[in-house]
This record gives structure tokens, sequence and C-alpha cells, in this order.
């Protein structure tokens, strides 16, 4: 009996060792573009969209942990949307967000500032050019 209660208290500490340890939950990538794969990352990557193009991004973390990762979408210095989405990771994961406007975007330069946690990850920028 001493030697099963030995071996499961050296098994738990290795479950606790091995949940608590690694690096914290961070951003890796940062994706734009104008489709999505099944696994969140995207799928066809481009900085330049149509006025009624969806745009996605997917933000690709590592590390074990949970937060809350956003997106700042801004337009001549305005904040256009601001999504939030509360994740909790074990391992390398994609979370991905969108930006469509069903009357079209206006053509000009744009931003995506990725939050992690309120503390900024990274920004992309594009652009919306005029219809052909």
């Amino acid at each position: 009996m001493r030697k099963v209660t030995t071996v499961s208290a050296i098994l738990l500490c290795a479950w606790i060792a091995a949940c608590g340890s690694g690096q914290p939950l961070r951003v890796t990538t940062i994706q734009l573009g104008s489709g999505l794969n099944e696994d969140h990352t995207v799928s066809t990557f481009t900085t330049t969209f149509m006025p009624d193009d969806t745009i996605y991004l997917s933000v690709h973390t590592s590390g074990v942990g949970n937060g809350t990762i956003s997106v700042r979408w801004t337009y001549a210095g305005r904040v256009i949307d601001e999504p939030k989405k509360e994740v909790s990771y074990r391992i390398d994961a994609a979370t991905d967000f969108r930006l469509l406007s069903p009357a079209g975007f206006p053509p000009g330069d744009y931003a995506a500032e990725v939050l992690l946690n309120g503390q900024s990850a990274g920004t992309r920028t594009f652009s919306v050019q005029k219809q052909r």
C-alpha cells in the first residue's frame, strides 16, 4: 500500500508541475487576410481589401493560461470596433476576429491593434481600395 501511495504522490506532483510550468499565455503571430481555415488561421493573406469584403484577423498564442484577447479596429484615428474574447488555452492556439460592414468600408488606411489582457501585442495595418 505504501508503494502505491508513494507512486501516486509522485505522479500528482509531476502533473501539478506540468500544469503550472511552461510559459504564460502570449501572442506569437498576428495574421490578416480575406479567409479563414477551420483551425482559425488565415487562409488567404492580404492587406488590401474592397469595401464589401470581410476582413479576418487571426491571433496565434502559445503558452498556458487564460485571458482576454481584443482587437481595436481603427479608421482615420477613430475606433470603429473593439471585440473581445475570453480564452483559456493549454496548447498553441489561434483565435479569430472579423470586421465587416453591411454598408461597405470607406476607402482608406486602417489598423488592427491586438491586445492581450489590455496590453498591446502588435498592430497590423491594411487598406480598403475603391471598387473597380
